[in-house]
């Protein structure tokens, strides 16, 4: 797997400010309410977008750009005529000893 920047310069500082904001929060409210396990959640969501950031890598991106690659291939796919042809039936049916 070659992981290439897919992000921009603005994009990447936008993603490092608001993940160290998040995290920031997170943590601040995790030392006054330590029981509640959803600011840990939190503060693993933020140090995700700030290492995204940094990397200039996103995984969320690389998925998106990879099914609007398929669905281009998908449409390039040559299409049948409608006519069905003696191997388009052999390769539908299976074959049948009796």
């Amino acid at each position: 797997m070659n992981i290439t920047k897919n992000i921009g310069i603005l994009n990447a500082l936008i993603r490092i400010t608001i993940g160290l904001t998040v995290l920031s929060w997170s943590t601040a409210k995790m030392v006054k309410f330590p029981w509640r396990d959803s600011y840990l959640f939190i503060a693993i969501c933020g140090a995700m977008k700030v290492a995204e950031g940094i990397v200039r890598f996103c995984p969320v991106t690389a998925l998106y750009e990879r099914y609007q690659e398929m669905e281009q291939q998908q449409q390039k796919a040559p299409e049948h005529s409608g006519e069905a042809t003696n191997n388009d039936i052999d390769q539908v049916l299976p074959y049948n000893p009796s």
